[in-house]
Parts: structure tokens; sequence; C-alpha cells
């Protein structure tokens, strides 16, 4: 059995985001890129499974800057037998398109029986790679699972709906994202940390997949338009003479909230 875990190096959730007016791009120099914890949560599924299965192998991949090397080796280092990384300077900016694109050339030559990914990154939030890889690889996609059994043959989990839950089930090969019922990612511990240093670490460029950035008749996005937020303004206060309900009206209806 072969995992094949999709994490991504994000800005760290704590720390100040910011946008770049010139490029249209985050500014990742804002603040501390991290593992995306989405991603360390699906990694953990795939080491749970790993721990009680000696024949299954865990891989991360992730494209990324060749400057998140270190923050994909943490990867490494919790327990993933292997890293590759996709590193190309085309690749700046790239869109969701482009990048399920990439991914998906990575894991037919990396091969795979299960890929694992979360549903939501924490910078881009766009919840929609995990179908698109599915896609263009043409194996089931289950989506936004809270709980995850994986057997020889097939993958099963529960997903929430308005209504309850459902349970379902895919034949591997498969895709499938998680959310963040399941459990929080182990530390790594020094063993480990040691450990992913001589573990095998590719780094991959568009050439080596065979992917063209460029690609004239390729749909691709671009950013047209940009502007900084605007600063947010100071509230309305009410003061309660007899006739704070008249205000609260008022104010309601000027603002078409009533």
């Amino acid at each position: 059995m072969k995992i094949v875990v999709l994490v991504k190096e994000v800005p760290d959730t704590y720390g100040d985001r910011k946008l770049s007016l010139e490029t249209g791009l985050a500014d990742r120099g804002a603040t501390e890129s991290v593992l995306d914890e989405i991603g360390e949560r699906a990694l953990e599924v795939a080491l749970s499974y790993a721990d009680k299965h000696a024949d299954a192998e865990v891989v991360v991949l992730s494209m990324a800057p060749e400057s998140a090397a270190a923050t994909v080796r943490k990867g490494l280092a919790m327990g993933a037998a292997s890293a590759v990384q996709v590193v190309d300077g085309e690749l700046v900016g790239a869109d969701l398109g482009l990048t399920a694109e990439v991914l998906a050339a990575a894991l037919r030559r990396t091969g795979f029986d299960l890929v694992i990914a979360g549903n939501l990154s924490t910078d881009g939030v766009g919840g929609v790679l995990p179908a698109m890889i599915a896609e263009l690889l043409d194996v089931p996609n289950a989506t936004s699972l809270n709980s995850v059994e994986i057997s020889d043959g097939e993958v099963a989990g529960e997903r929430a709906t308005d209504d309850g839950s459902v349970r379902v089930t895919a034949a591997l090969p498969a895709v499938i994202s998680i959310t963040e019922r399941l459990p929080d990612a182990r530390f790594p511990n020094f063993k480990g940390i040691m450990a992913a240093k001589k573990k095998p670490f590719e780094t991959l460029s568009l050439a080596d997949l065979g992917v063209d950035a460029n690609d004239p008749d390729a749909a691709r996005s671009i950013v047209i338009a940009l502007s900084e937020k605007p600063p947010r303004q100071a509230g309305v206060k009410i003061t309660d003479v007899g006739n704070a309900g008249e205000q609260l009206a008022d104010f309601l209806i000027q603002n078409r909230l009533a």
C-alpha cells in the first residue's frame, strides 16, 4: 500500500497576512511559514495506518519554492518514508488548474494506491484541489471525510451533511480529503528528526513532469486587478435615552439590513 499525502507550506495562521500589491501574491515573508495543519492531520491518517501495516509506504508530496524544503522535511521527521517536492520558477503564482496539473503529473510519476489531502488549505482556501486531481488521474474521489478507514481494496469514511452524515466508500486507487475532525498530528521526536536527514528527498521540475506552465491551450486564471483591504471603520454607538429601539431600527434600514 503506497499512500501519498499532499502537504503545503503556508503562512502561520496566527501571524499577519499581507498581499503584495505589486505581484498580487501573498507576502510570505510577512510572517513565519509552517506546514499546514490540515496537511499534518492528513499525514497522521497515513502514518496511523502505516503503524499497523508494515507493508505500507507513506510519501509526502508538495509543490513549493525551494525555500520550503525544511518545512516539507518535517513530514519525514514525523514518520513518512520519503518526500517529493516540485520546485520551478514557472510555478510562482500558479492557479488551482496548474497546481492540480502539476500534482497529478507528480502522482503519476511517483505512483500511489491512495492520495490523502486536507479539504481546505489555510491560505488559499480553494477546497477543490483534491477533486481536480482525482479528475485528472481518473480515479474515485471521496471528499471532506470526518473519519477514514483504509483496507486492501478500498477506503471508506463518514461525511457530514446538512441532515446528518453519510458513509462513503471508494475503490483504490483513489483520492480523499479530510476535515479537522481527524486527530491532531504527532510531534516529531529527536529520533525522527535525525532519521529524516537520511530519508529520500526528490526534487522535481516541470521539465521532469512534462508540464508546460505557459501552455496556450490550457485554461489559466490570472490576476487583472487588486487593491488593499480598506481599514475597518468605527462602528455606530447607540446611546439609550429612551429611543434606542428607534435608533437601531433606523440604522438597520439605512444599511439595508431590515
